[in-house]
């Protein structure tokens, strides 16, 4: 069965994506319907609610989230994501800190290595 998608949510999804840029990304390959879901129900129609809760807050409760739950692969994304949007480090070091406190001291030490890797990507890319 093919995902069915829903042109308005696609495009709002996508350009938050590409805010964030997420479209890059050369990760682990995903089925192409699933991508498609998470494009248009994720991004187009749960991130794009941004009456109350912005882009940026988005983001950053997602790495918190990430980190609590220790998915090393998605924090990846998102700590560059977050980077995209103008977080930055020292705000994300002091949410680590944070989150530790409840998710588990390794959680924080795996997430602050994995936030320095990117940033030092990051950094690479900008040059």
């Amino acid at each position: 069965m093919v995902y069915k998608i829903d042109k308005e949510k696609r495009e709002k999804g996508l350009e938050i994506m590409k805010k964030m840029g997420l479209l890059n990304n050369e990760d682990k390959p995903i089925s192409r319907d699933y991508m498609a879901h998470i494009v248009d129900a994720l991004y187009g129609t749960i991130w794009s609610r941004d009456e109350i809760i912005g882009l940026e807050e988005r983001s950053l409760i997602t790495v918190a989230v990430l980190v609590a739950l220790n998915r090393e692969n998605e924090l990846k994304i998102h700590i560059r994501g977050a980077l995209n949007l103008g977080i930055s480090k020292e705000k994300l070091e002091e949410m680590i800190l944070h989150v530790a406190h409840y998710s588990g001291f390794p959680t924080g030490v795996s997430a602050n290595q994995i936030l320095n890797d990117i940033v030092l990507e990051f950094e690479e890319e900008k040059k």
